[in-house]
């Protein structure tokens, strides 16, 4: 990724102008630029056409000083003591209302996700997809397949790739348990030591600050540098700032609950504070933000898949705010953006398995394999994954004798539609979860 041209200084541009007085001509037209939903940077800015009469540096200062009364400071200093700021365009007042709207509230999602019974498969499909993403965004490599092959198994992890991943899937789980609970120096060592578990070549560096006599910068694989954090002897102070933003105890003005998660992700990552592990954790943080202020839909949300797509507009959204000011809006911007897609993917998803679960049950209803008792089990139980049917209580649902009952439950667990478990004295049969692939293989079975 290559670093951004920084932009001009405004005090050498103003000093290059021969009629200042023109900005007032030209300021409510190319001021624009600076409101709208691109928010470019110098970098981008200087690759347009300038307007007709006016330079590119000159354009520059018409849009930044368009976009200061806007720009409003929060706690979060850089390292030679400037805060950063941060502006909400119409733009992003849309996206906020759509995340609004898509992913809290009194939002509409189909059945699956509000049925307790299949609720659990989306949480845990979607802890999953998070936990390997968000690994996979930090240098993890293994396969999807393998990795989700280890989690549903509870086998232990073979190298340090299985590792992460198994410690962000325990992360996200632990995540939506700490969502009433404020953020703490503490905390924010637990989530880290969760995060980084086995995984670093110095263990007790797990839930701790990095080592002051250590430097630390963030760059790329031929050494170049993008980002140098603040001192560590400045972290104590810094993490108890943090805390009070993420806790809504400042700044002294109302900030959107998805404006402070976006900022908090920022603010752990701008940080660093840790020796490795902050944008897993940096991450795990936003998640906590977005649950704590009635996100439910987060639960079920992966964010590091989007990211994982573009991994270089994530990075250009932090150098643009860098070195820009300290203007954090560019961050928003490109966040908002992908948590909407991310919205927009989720509905898609739960739309499509809607319909493949309508669609399977249209299938089967069309065979001829099941009496109609044994339809009408197999119907509820790929509403309710996990469900356990008895002899007896099968009995009891179609008023029929016990033999009856007993022939239908055995016959469906011949086929590998129920899974048979001895509790006690007597057998239950259970609903697996991935019932509807295996009334597919068996239509397709039957056509041979």
């Amino acid at each position: 990724m290559r670093v951004p041209e920084p932009p001009p200084v405004l005090s050498e541009v103003l000093g290059e102008l021969t009629d200042p007085e023109r900005l007032l001509v030209f300021g409510p037209q190319v001021g624009k630029l600076g409101r709208d939903e691109r928010y470019l940077h110098w970098d981008d800015l200087r690759r347009h056409p300038a307007p007709e009469g006016i330079t590119h540096r000159a354009w520059w200062l018409a849009i930044k000083l368009a976009r200061l009364p806007a720009l409003r400071p929060i706690g979060l200093k850089d390292k030679v003591g400037q805060p950063f700021k941060f502006a909400v365009p119409g733009s992003a007042i849309e996206g906020l209302h759509q995340i609004d709207t898509g992913a809290g509230g009194l939002v509409s999602v189909a059945a699956p996700i509000t049925n307790p019974q299949t609720r659990d498969q989306y949480i845990v499909s979607s802890l999953m997809e998070e936990a390997i993403t968000s690994s996979q965004l930090e240098g993890a490599v293994t396969t999807r397949e393998v990795a989700k092959e280890m989690i549903r198994t509870g086998r232990k992890p073979r190298d340090t790739s299985e590792q992460m991943i198994l410690n962000n899937y325990a992360t996200m789980q632990r995540i939506r348990e700490l969502r009433s609970a404020p953020l703490t120096p503490e905390l924010l060592f637990q989530i880290h030591a969760m995060v980084t578990k086995e995984t670093l070549e110095d263990p007790k560096a797990a839930g701790c600050f990095r080592d002051p006599s250590l430097g630390l910068a963030v760059m790329d694989n031929e050494g170049q540098v993008f980002h140098e954090p603040p001192a560590a002897a400045e972290l104590p102070e810094r993490m108890k700032a943090m805390c009070a933003f993420a806790n809504g105890e400042s700044p002294d003005y109302f900030v959107h609950p998805a404006v402070r998660a976006i900022i908090l992700h920022f603010w752990l990552a701008y940080d660093h504070p840790f020796v490795d592990g902050n944008g897993r954790t940096a991450r795990a943080l936003f998640y906590w933000a977005m649950l704590r202020n009635g996100y439910w839909l987060f639960e079920f949300i992966s964010i590091s898949s989007i990211l994982r797509k573009a991994p270089s507009e994530y990075g250009r959204s932090f150098l643009h705010t860098e070195t820009d000011d300290n203007d954090l809006t560019y961050f928003l911007i490109a966040q908002m953006k992908v948590i909407r897609r991310a919205i927009v993917q989720l509905h898609a998803y739960i739309a499509r398995k809607t319909t493949e679960l309508h669609d399977v049950e249209s299938r089967i209803r069309s065979l001829s394999l099941f009496n109609h008792r044994q339809m009408q089990l197999l119907l509820n139980a790929l509403k309710h994954p996990g469900r356990q049917y008895t002899f007896e209580s099968h009995k009891k649902s179609h008023g029929v004798v016990y033999q009856t009952a007993r022939a239908d439950i055995l016959e469906l667990e011949d086929k590998n539609l129920l899974e048979k478990r001895k509790t006690g004295n007597r057998f239950v049969f259970i609903a697996p979860n991935d019932l509807a692939d295996r009334m597919l293989q068996l239509e397709k079975e039957s056509e041979m």
